[in-house]
């Protein structure tokens, strides 16, 4: 039987690897059900089939741990996910994008998102598509904030459709800023989160950085900025092609969307099919997070799994409708 004895240099990163009562080892022993972990002062002993992952996950979050990463049963999972693809989660998970105001790093949660910012630091224009609770919206405020601070560019421009543009507006107190600010929300909490509130309202009065709905972009050139485009399949067609046209020089924009929550009237989203009509342009970058990506409470993966599920016994349902006619 192959084994492997792993030592762990102090009492105290055994304990935060091991998790309260032994959580963390209980879930990493039920991950690989073929192989023994036994633990002897700061050791660890690895018996059975699977001795290379199991030992592999370990020294990963140990590494973790030594970065100044805490163990979740949610990090656990995609530690133990990412070894089984053969990728490195100390070397994926480690980047740091900025610090919050709380000091707080912020970092790639998944493989996905990983791949998800290196490919806005390398792109004029990246499209990043998935499920909710993915990080879209929060990892390019994060990289916007990064790089006004790093005077990469001189603004960020927050912007998202206001997809109840109509009657429901029509019947909210105050002008139209106020009127807008509920669906621009979110942008405003992750900025927020990014930066004390005394410099972010210092930067949103000088216009260093400017939230607005996206009707407001129209005739405009984007030069010299990081532009944020949120809930893009809330966009018409033509909408979609007002927005990319603005882009203007020294610039870069992250195009975040949901394509299973199309909200906008008529259901004909600008960003649905848009990868097919662009995909040959250089500098230009088309990321698909899924539900491994999702980094909200595990109950949002399951139910973003169950959606899914159920899409697919409908495509699958259909596709036999058309047969058997």
């Amino acid at each position: 039987m192959t084994s492997r004895t792993i030592t762990v240099s102090d009492n105290s990163l055994l304990a935060s690897l091991l998790g309260q009562r032994d959580q963390h080892l209980r879930q990493i022993q039920a991950a690989f059900p073929e192989t023994d972990i036994g633990v002897r002062g700061t050791q660890l002993e690895v018996q059975g089939q699977e001795v290379e992952q199991v030992s592999l996950v370990f020294e990963e979050l140990i590494a973790l741990l030594q970065h100044g990463h805490t163990p979740d049963p949610q990090s656990i999972s995609q530690t133990i996910d990412m070894v089984i693809m053969e990728e490195r989660p100390s070397k994926v998970l480690t980047e740091e994008i900025i610090r919050t105001r709380r000091g707080r790093a912020v970092h790639p949660l998944s493989r996905g998102q990983k791949y998800y910012v290196d490919a806005v630091r390398n792109n004029v224009l990246t499209f990043a598509i998935g499920p909710a609770g993915t990080g879209k919206s929060w990892l390019a405020v994060a990289l916007a904030v990064a790089s006004l601070n790093a005077k990469e560019t001189k603004r960020i421009i927050l912007t998202r459709p206001a997809v109840e543009a109509g009657e429901r507006l029509g019947f909210l107190p105050g002008d139209l800023m106020s009127k807008v600010d509920p669906y621009l929300r979110p942008l405003y909490d992750a900025l927020y989160d990014m930066v004390d509130a005394e410099t972010a309202q210092r930067w949103l009065e000088r216009g260093t950085v400017e939230v607005a709905p996206l009707a407001f972009m129209r005739g405009r050139t984007l030069n010299d900025s990081f532009i944020i485009l949120d809930e893009a399949q809330n966009t018409t067609p033509q909408q979609m092609k007002m927005f990319l046209t603005r882009i203007g020089f020294d610039s870069k924009a992250v195009i975040t969307g949901d394509v299973t929550q199309v909200d906008v009237p008529g259901g004909e989203s600008g960003l649905k099919g848009l990868e097919k009509i662009l995909c040959d342009i250089p500098d230009l970058a088309f990321v698909h997070l899924g539900r491994g990506d999702v980094v909200r409470h595990p109950i949002v993966e399951q139910i973003v799994g169950a959606y899914e599920g159920a899409e697919l016994r409908r495509a699958a349902k259909k596709a036999e409708s058309k047969t058997t006619n």
